[in-house]
């Protein structure tokens, strides 16, 4: 798991740990490149998140990474081409722009809680049902693009999950998300 200053970590590690799996949590370049898997979780602002990445340098290590990547939340945002959240410029590896919810029916900003993800594409949800409900904690999202493996629907539509290459991103919390979320991790555990 990639420490940056922005992860949720410890609630990660305990999903990752009840699967039999122990995380290492490094900043080392090394060490991240050589690992099987690697997790870039994320709460936290996105201009704050990417100016920590690139002083240290693992913007250029997320961009190097061959092995299968899962990022969550934060973590997919900063994945993507843009996002609003103080005109940030991110990573690009998703073409999709990052958006602020606009209440369009009364809706609270963040949304905060369970919602349904749908249209799911992608090895990533081998064995989980349409309509699966998914913890969600985010006041900006993706929007829908080429790279859409999941969506959900929330002050409008928006992408629940991307993909691309060795690249996946949710924007729920799959480590907060019961049986659904734990299946989520056994499959990207399992994607080779």
């Amino acid at each position: 798991m990639i420490k940056y200053n922005a992860g949720n970590l410890r609630s990660v590690g305990y999903a990752l740990q009840r699967l039999g799996v122990e995380p290492v949590v490094s900043d080392d370049p090394e060490i991240i490149l050589n690992a099987r898997r690697i997790i870039f979780p994320g709460v936290g602002e996105a201009s704050t998140a990417m100016s920590y990445l690139k002083e240290r340098g693992l913007d250029k290590v997320i961009l190097g990474a061959t092995q299968p990547f899962l990022g969550i939340c934060l973590g997919m945002q900063l994945m993507c081409l843009h996002s609003a959240e103080n005109n940030t410029a991110c990573l690009g590896i998703f073409e999709e722009k990052v958006h602020k919810f606009i209440p369009n029916h009364g809706e609270k900003v963040p949304q905060i809680g369970w919602n349904t993800i749908n249209n799911l594409k992608s090895d990533l949800f081998h064995s989980i049902p349409e309509e699966s409900y998914c913890y969600f904690v985010h006041g900006y999202y993706a929007g829908i693009g080429e790279h859409t493996i999941a969506r959900t629907d929330y002050c409008g539509e928006y992408s629940a999950a991307l993909h691309k290459d060795n690249f996946y991103g949710v924007q729920f919390h799959p480590e907060k998300s019961a049986t659904v979320g734990e299946q989520i991790l056994r499959n990207f555990l399992n994607i080779s």
